[in-house]
């Protein structure tokens, strides 16, 4: 077990929610060396990409998070009113 508390060894996770992040982190981590074929860590170590890059894509996703926030904030408006009516 880590100080943590999280794993229980290796694969097993006491809670089951984290469980599916990390696993969800690793399915990002391979679709991206796939697309990419390098690692974030090889990234940065070799200099592939500098940290104001860094900035600009943390900003784009921020970003988009923003507006996928909206759109469901919209989606979920407009249920909820066909709903009452």
């Amino acid at each position: 077990m880590d100080a943590k508390g999280f794993i229980v060894d290796e694969d097993e996770f006491r809670d089951p929610v984290v469980k599916r992040v990390v696993d969800k982190f690793r399915e990002r981590s391979d679709a991206g060396f796939l697309k990419y074929g390098t690692t974030l860590d090889e990234e940065r170590t070799t200099k592939m990409k500098g940290l104001m890059k860094y900035l600009i894509d943390i900003q784009e996703e921020l970003m988009d998070a923003i507006l996928y926030i909206q759109t469901a904030q919209e989606e979920l408006k407009e249920f909820l009113d066909e709903k009452e009516t």
